[in-house]
């Protein structure tokens, strides 16, 4: 049977398309079916001829793909290779995923030149850095994680992460992401915008950053404060770290704020009430309390009877024996007993008093006059009074 010229025309048109399909081209192919390896069948468009598209270069999972391709579905592939041949009606393995991947390098490379950030998933925590999902695999090597050093990488898994791209190469799938840059960033701009907005006299919130010997670092939300070891409590500390803990939250007072050095002053105790405004309800001439031993001088004992509240006891009432030194018969941090003789909270003086409590030794009479004459040139070894005198005296107070 002899082939008409039109017929002639469309076969011969039909040979010149198949041919025009060549591996790399991007192609549409219509949904024919899908087959019972969840292969989907294409028809390319204008050529007339079959395409497959295997599960692995779909874009979804295996057990998806029935309810995601339907017969009908116009799908954008890229031409992987030919299958067979000519005289067996050869069709093309084509990729679904490729071409998708193909056009994510594309953007990545115009994101690149642009100096523009991706924004990924974590997928995996390997131990170089993190793996993360940008459409094509992307590795954060764990230096530039963020910009100081991250001992536990695993609590980044999941999180979707703002990344600058540092290096990208299609051909070998390769690209190298960095965090860093842009942790340093937003640490800059936040500290910035804190110091702007800090005055002094403002309380604030903040969080304990580090303990020094000299204070305490708080975090204010991006920039940190120091609060000197002096600022921390009405009470004398010696160490932050006796009076706070790194994590803890404490209410703040800004001293002064050098925004040219990027120096903040804070105060926790200018946020306390002021002890001594308790001393007139708490404290009256004639009470007995009990208080700690704090320092210890020539001339008398500090002792503190309330948080932050210091009286002074002085030589002459601690003992009703002679005395040269406070320290001959009191030590720093004892607990003591003692009498209030006067009060005045508006000058923060309070005068206390140790050998009130005590009873006065009967043979003090006898000795009395001679003491008097004598103590202003005898020498502390001659003064009468055994170390045993002093230490029956201390066993006698506290039975």
């Amino acid at each position: 049977m002899s082939m008409s010229e039109t017929e002639a025309n469309l076969l011969e048109e039909a040979l010149n398309s198949v041919k025009e399909v060549k591996v790399g081209d991007v192609v549409k192919g219509e949904v024919l079916t899908i087959d019972e390896s969840n292969q989907v069948i294409v028809g390319i468009e204008n050529t007339g001829v079959e395409g497959v598209v295997p599960v692995r270069e779909l874009s979804v999972n295996a057990d998806k793909v029935a309810d995601t391709y339907k017969a009908g579905d116009m799908l954008d592939l890229v031409v992987i290779a030919r299958i067979g041949s000519d005289k067996e009606g050869g069709s093309y393995l084509l990729s679904q995923r490729r071409l998708e991947a193909r056009r994510v390098w594309n953007e990545i490379e115009d994101k690149f030149k642009a100096g523009e950030t991706i924004k990924a998933p974590v997928t995996q925590v390997v131990k170089g850095g993190l793996v993360v999902d940008a459409g094509v695999r992307g590795f954060v090597p764990a230096s530039m994680v963020s910009d100081h050093f991250v001992e536990d990488l695993n609590q980044f898994k999941g999180q979707e992460l703002e990344l600058k791209i540092v290096e990208i190469e299609p051909s070998d799938n390769r690209l190298i992401l960095s965090r860093k840059e842009l942790v340093q960033a937003e640490r800059e701009a936040k500290r910035q915008a804190v110091m702007e907005k800090l005055v002094a006299g403002d309380v604030v919130e903040g969080k304990v950053a580090r303990l020094t010997n000299f204070g305490a670092f708080i975090d204010l939300g991006g920039v940190d404060g120091l609060v000197h070891v002096s600022e921390i409590s009405y009470e004398r500390v010696n160490k932050p770290a006796d009076a706070l803990k790194v994590g803890q939250e404490v209410k703040v007072k800004v001293l002064s704020v050098d925004a040219e050095k990027g120096r903040i002053s804070l105060s926790i105790k200018q946020t306390l009430p002021e002890p001594w405004e308790q001393v007139p309800e708490q404290v009256a001439e004639g009470d007995v309390l009990e208080g700690t031993v704090k320092r210890l001088t020539s001339f008398g004992a500090f002792v503190e009877v309330l948080p932050g509240v210091e009286g002074l006891v002085h030589i002459s009432q601690i003992s009703h024996k002679h005395i040269a030194t406070p320290n001959e018969v009191l030590t720093s941090g004892e607990k003591v007993q003692v009498k209030v003789l006067s009060v005045d909270a508006a000058d923060h003086r309070l005068a206390l008093s140790i050998k009130a409590l005590q009873e006065k030794p009967a043979v003090e009479k006898k000795e009395a006059a001679p003491k008097k004459e004598e103590k202003v040139e005898i020498p502390e070894e001659d003064t009468g009074f055994t170390l045993g005198d002093i230490v029956g005296d201390q066993l006698k107070d506290e039975q």
